[in-house]
């Protein structure tokens, strides 16, 4: 049978999601769950490889097995085995037509922004610090350029292996309450880096270093250097 999972973790705590030797990983670490569980090996499937220190409230796996154990048990039993930072909030029995990477109608990220002089203590490594002074106004009109289906060559990082650079944007918004700022993208996939990439381009706006038109001159420039 099929099982589709919801995990939630920290990635501070690890080296991103995909299984790599001798570094923990979010992946290898709730297929080490999943196989105690299953007293068999368990290979899970992603619908998207987050980074080192990107967090997860919802993403969505899936894995196969021939190993009869009811969805709590799938539940109870891996969280059981998890280590801290990592938890599995449910599963499912879904039909062989499902994958959680090509079944996927859409991905999220939030990007949150602490804008203020002093630096963050218990949050920090969570949030994003920027002491000057930040107009979202102006961040949030630059970003309107990226909605639509649009070539992200140049905000993707160097190491990027996807072969097709084509994204299609479905929402974004920059939004500010006291000195919080946070963005919300929405899109049908993203590029290695391509959300910091986002965020980096936009800073320079709100600081009133350029104008809006500048990050849709990247965008269609395609290339990294700019």
């Amino acid at each position: 049978m099929k099982i589709a999972l919801c995990i939630e973790y920290d990635g501070s705590k690890f080296f991103g999601w995909q299984t790599q030797r001798e570094t923990p990983t979010v992946q290898g670490e709730v297929e080490r769950a999943l196989s105690s569980v299953a007293d068999d090996k368990v290979t899970v499937l992603g619908a998207g490889r987050t980074d080192t220190g990107v967090h997860a409230c919802g993403q969505i796996a899936h894995f196969q097995t021939n190993r009869q154990r009811s969805a709590y048990s799938w539940v109870m039993g891996a969280n059981t085995a998890l280590p801290e930072g990592i938890s599995v909030l449910w599963a499912h029995p879904v039909d062989e037509s499902f994958h959680a990477r090509f079944s996927a109608q859409s991905r999220s990220y939030r990007y949150v922004i602490l804008n203020r002089k002093i630096r963050p203590a218990y949050l920090a490594g969570r949030v994003s610090w920027f002491h000057h002074s930040l107009n979202e106004i102006a961040m949030s009109e630059a970003s309107s350029y990226l909605l639509g289906r649009h070539d992200f060559s140049a905000f993707r990082s160097a190491h990027c292996g996807s072969k097709n650079p084509l994204k299609t944007v479905e929402h974004i918004s920059i939004r500010r309450k006291h000195e919080w700022i946070w963005l919300d993208i929405r899109a049908d996939g993203f590029l290695h880096h391509m959300v910091r990439n986002i965020v980096g381009t936009l800073l320079p706006v709100g600081r009133g270093e350029q104008d809006s038109n500048w990050v849709r001159e990247i965008l269609l420039a395609k290339d990294r250097t700019k």
